[in-house]
């Protein structure tokens, strides 16, 4: 948010009330300025890695369920809310990285 303001060692939200280290908001940027997207344990993904599932999924608009411990292989990274395109059983989806480990 616009209003953020450093206090010390940590970053404030006004808004919200919420607080989090500065070095962590630094290290979630890569060199070249981009977002580094990290998996439910907080390993780093890159495009092409294969990743396994940490829950179950439904997925909107069907009645498929990925099943918890579903390997994904060839992962490519996107960007915003659901940042992983993957393909699993043929079917194109996108995922949070946050329900994904590194295999």
């Amino acid at each position: 948010m616009e209003n953020t303001y450093p206090d010390g060692d940590n970053l404030v939200c006004p808004d919200c009330g919420h607080e989090w280290p500065a070095q962590a908001a630094a290290a979630d940027v890569a060199e070249e300025g981009e977002a580094v997207i990290c998996d439910a344990n907080g390993t780093p993904l890159a495009n092409g890695d294969s990743v396994i599932l940490v829950k179950d999924l439904k997925v909107k608009g069907s009645s498929i369920t990925l099943k918890k411990g579903t390997k994904v292989k060839g992962i490519r990274l996107t960007g915003g809310d659901h940042d992983v395109d993957c393909k699993v059983d043929g079917i194109s989806l996108q995922l949070k990285s946050e329900f994904l480990k590194k295999a």
